[in-house]
């Protein structure tokens, strides 16, 4: 069982950066692969960043490369990290850390855990 907690979201103008954190519970966190994701309002869950278990590889969904950082923390705070930068305001939702045990393929599902969201809004 991981619990996850996001955390770092707010307000920032068009331009700015954020870095969200996203804390597990947990000794085995070192084990799973994370993935960012983002939610606007009417629109569908969608995949923003991924990292494996060990770090060795990541993934970005195109709309944010180049801009966005995944990275993560197994050895001293069970902690991954999204930094932001360049923001637009069409990167406004709330944005879900996620959690998976098994790669199973894909980037994108099949996540086992997932946090209560954090809101980032970008003003033009």
């Amino acid at each position: 069982q991981v619990q996850l907690v996001e955390s770092g979201g707010g307000l920032v103008q068009a331009g700015g950066s954020l870095r969200l954190s996203c804390a597990a519970s947990g000794r085995t966190f070192s084990t799973y692969h994370m993935a960012w994701f983002r939610q606007a309002p009417g629109k569908e869950r969608e995949f923003v960043a991924g990292i494996l278990w060990n770090g060795a590889s990541t993934y970005y969904a195109d709309s944010v490369k180049g801009r966005f950082t995944i990275s993560r923390d197994n050895a001293a705070k069970n902690t991954v990290y999204l930094q932001m930068n360049s923001l637009k305001p069409e990167d406004t939702a709330v944005y879900y850390c996620a959690a998976k045990l098994s790669f199973r393929g894909s980037w994108y599902s099949q996540y086992d855990y997932w946090g209560q969201g954090t809101q980032v809004t970008v003003s033009s």
